[in-house]
């Protein structure tokens, strides 16, 4: 798909102005609850409520008011009075490490779905107001009291998507239809994997036919053992710097989520996206409320306002995401609408599968596993400790005998 710049730009200046005459007001005590885009807009800024909220969210996710797009949070900020603190996070385990190290004080953040049910399990989260989201009624009935989080409790879905393949053509000429592309040694030292476990381990399991969310230990290992089979060839395990190095033709293969692929398939006539044969997975990520929050009516007004129709489809336009909102298409390119790479068909979706939060004892054994992976299977960390150790030994002796000529000078 190759989109225009100009025609992106200029949808993009006039969903800018339809933001600014639309009406979101907040959902706090004593102010009017936000519209979903209908009614009079609200003259002027909100004044300034003195409030921050904290939020947490994936790189490259959220409109920002370049390429002609809208500044999100800065118009959450001019309709409500409430300030926005933005800082972003690379991957699931990287926010969890965040929020269970301490000293993170978050309003709101943005994990996947596994993650979501990690959370909850360990009471991290906050229970939603949903009085204070009313434009949760735009959220789509099938991502609705998901497997992740029954009743829709604790979170409200921000995005969705699949993971599939993208390629680059000028150097892989063959139609890439199976994940062991990313086997083939022909593209040795050209290959990057993600740099998270469950993503890694559920292009092993789908190669074995195993279940993404199987708690058999011997599955696991399995699968650890194909992807260590793998390390040789990989030239890197990264997240966001796939974009640089697949357009900058560093790498020539690489795994990723659909909506990214799709936008290094807009910039590149030679990049293509597939979801391969095999199956894969079906994600979501959700706004999410951490117990901790100390400010959890803004924060619900925030997750409000990202649901308005108008304020999803700008937002989407830009983020290159699917929507769970159907209402919010209507604001959206249409190209990326009927795009099957941010909207694949039920034949695809039927070979997809969710991840689930997993039993402790699996979770300990999938990042045990997966250290071995990175570092090259358990033989060769015992020789990396055999070398530091011999190291150690070899300084402490230098220090030993500095010692004991000391006192002989002294002596």
């Amino acid at each position: 798909m190759k989109k225009e710049r100009l025609l992106r730009v200029n949808i993009c200046l006039v969903i800018c102005l339809a933001l600014c005459l639309s009406s979101v007001q907040t959902v706090l005590a004593g102010e009017p609850s936000v519209s979903g885009g209908t009614g009079q807009a609200k003259e002027g800024a909100a004044a300034d409520r003195g409030v921050t909220i904290n939020v947490y969210n994936w790189g490259e996710y959220i409109a920002n008011g370049t390429d002609g797009s809208p500044d999100v949070n800065e118009e959450f900020t001019r309709r409500t009075g409430i300030r926005v603190n933005y800082t972003t996070f690379d991957s699931n385990e990287a926010l969890y490490s965040k929020l269970v190290g301490g000293g993170a004080d978050y309003d709101v953040i943005i994990p996947s779905d596994y993650m979501v049910s990690k959370l909850i399990d360990e009471n991290m989260l906050a229970e939603l107001d949903y009085s204070n989201i009313p434009n949760f009624r735009y959220i789509d009935e099938r991502f609705r009291d998901p497997d992740y989080d029954p009743g829709s409790r604790y979170s409200v879905p921000y995005t969705w998507g699949v993971v599939g393949l993208f390629y680059n053509t000028d150097y892989i000429a063959e139609e890439i239809t199976s994940w062991s592309a990313l086997w083939d040694d022909r593209y040795a030292g050209k290959i990057l994997m993600f740099d998270n476990p469950r993503d890694s381990f559920a292009i092993a399991q789908f190669m074995l036919g195993q279940s993404v969310n199987t708690t058999n230990q011997e599955e696991w290992a399995e699968a650890a053992a194909l992807l260590k089979q793998q390390k040789p060839l990989v030239q890197a395990y990264v997240m966001d710097r796939i974009f640089d190095k697949m357009e900058s033709s560093e790498a020539w293969i690489a795994p990723y989520y659909s909506g990214d692929a799709a936008i290094l398939v807009e910039n590149s006539d030679s990049i293509r996206f597939v979801v391969p044969e095999e199956g894969t997975n079906y994600f979501v990520d959700a706004m999410c409320i951490p117990a901790t929050s100390s400010h959890k009516a803004e924060a619900e007004a925030y997750i409000n306002f990202l649901c308005d129709p108008e304020i999803a489809g700008a937002n989407m336009n830009y983020v290159g995401y699917s929507t769970p909102e159907s209402a919010a298409k209507a604001y959206m390119d249409e190209e990326m609408v009927e795009s099957p790479v941010y909207y694949p068909d039920d034949e695809i979706l039927e070979r997809t599968e969710v991840f689930v939060n997993l039993p402790e004892d699996t979770s300990k054994l999938v990042d045990r596993l997966w250290a071995e992976v990175k570092m090259g299977g358990p033989g060769e960390s015992m020789v990396l400790v055999a070398i530091i150790l011999g190291f150690l030994g070899v300084y402490i002796a230098i220090l030993i005998y500095k010692r004991q000529k000391r006192k002989r000078e002294l002596a």
